[in-house]
């Protein structure tokens, strides 16, 4: 596009902004309750569920609170939440056997909302860290994160959840192949409408922290998750990431974390126009509540700036712990 702009005093920019009809007919973004998926905490730990002490006004929920924050996402409009499970420490092994587990409080949960308000879409975390004694994504062994053999238990993970009701398998783990494997194994297994909403450029970000508080996974993590998780300093790599996963299967892309990967979700969505997405993640989430809530900065007008960034960047829509407070806003 080449802009046709003659010379001031012809051309007065500000005339289009120079009331509130005239700034809403010029303006090039929106945003909308459709656009937001809401990431929800679950646990069956006795005494868990409170709020996370990072994350200031996200709680971990019950299988009863889980329910409730469902029919409260269809209350506001809201079209998906994310489960995210802190799991007993009694279950994490090393081979991570609760993660496909059909009966784990996981798929209880996906379950029992399912039943209650089926018009809301559940989108799943394929990964094993929750269950797994090393907190990792993958099966470690010998100090290794192995891909090969983390893909089988990842299709296992998935084909559980799908069969518990799930409406879009998250892969989150960063293994190799594992869009494919799931794809062709769901296929298989008569899942053939599940869609797969793939991280498929999630960097090895320090903003993980206050998520980490929430799972439970901060004291059992060993080492770090560089060898699977991008680089920041990395662009291209992303683009080659988002390619494969498209082409083994995945319908929509995220790009992970949000805010500091923005150039990301414009050079993506712009190279295969794919329905691309951002997690405004957990440390970004603190930072926001944390400036608010000191008076440094106005609490809704950050959020929703925050928020209309992504799109203006290109994404179709955002994972964010700001999807209820920013529905009720839009809402008026």
């Amino acid at each position: 596009m080449i802009p046709i702009q003659p010379p001031f005093p012809v051309s007065r920019p500000r005339r289009m902004r120079g009331s509130a009809a005239l700034r809403d007919l010029a303006q090039e973004h929106r945003l909308s309750v459709k656009d937001l998926i809401w990431p929800i905490f679950i646990t069956d730990v006795p005494g868990a569920d409170v709020e996370i002490a990072s994350m200031p006004g996200v709680v971990r929920r019950t299988l009863d609170g889980a329910v409730r924050a469902a029919e409260e996402a269809a209350e506001l409009g809201i079209p998906a939440i994310c489960l995210f499970p802190f799991t007993d420490p009694a279950l994490k092994t090393d081979l991570c056997e609760e993660a496909w587990n059909p009966d784990n409080f996981y798929n209880r949960v996906i379950r029992a909302i399912k039943a209650r308000v089926p018009e809301v879409a559940i989108m799943t975390d394929v990964a094993l860290d929750p269950y797994n004694a090393n907190g990792h994504d993958g099966l470690v062994r010998d100090g290794i994160i192995l891909n090969d053999e983390t893909v089988e238990a990842l299709v296992k993970m998935s084909l559980a959840q799908a069969e518990a009701g799930a409406d879009i398998l998250g892969p989150s783990d960063m293994m190799d192949g594992r869009i494919g494997a799931i794809r062709s194994a769901t296929e298989a297994a008569g899942f053939k409408d599940i869609t797969i909403m793939s991280y498929a450029a999630k960097y090895a970000s320090a903003f993980y922290g206050p998520f980490r508080d929430a799972v439970g996974a901060s004291g059992a993590l060993k080492g770090d998750k560089k060898t699977y998780q991008m680089n920041p300093g990395n662009s291209d790599e992303a683009i080659r990431l988002v390619a494969r996963d498209l082409a083994e299967g995945a319908d929509m892309v995220m790009v992970k974390p949000g805010m500091p990967y923005l150039d990301i979700c414009r050079r993506v969505k712009d190279a295969f126009g794919a329905p691309t997405f951002a997690y405004q993640v957990s440390g970004e989430y603190a930072m926001l509540m944390a400036a608010a809530n000191n008076g440094w900065v106005k609490g809704e007008a950050v959020m929703l700036e925050s928020l209309m960034a992504f799109r203006r960047a290109g994404c179709d829509g955002v994972l964010t712990y700001f999807a209820p407070e920013t529905a009720r806003v839009l809402r008026g």
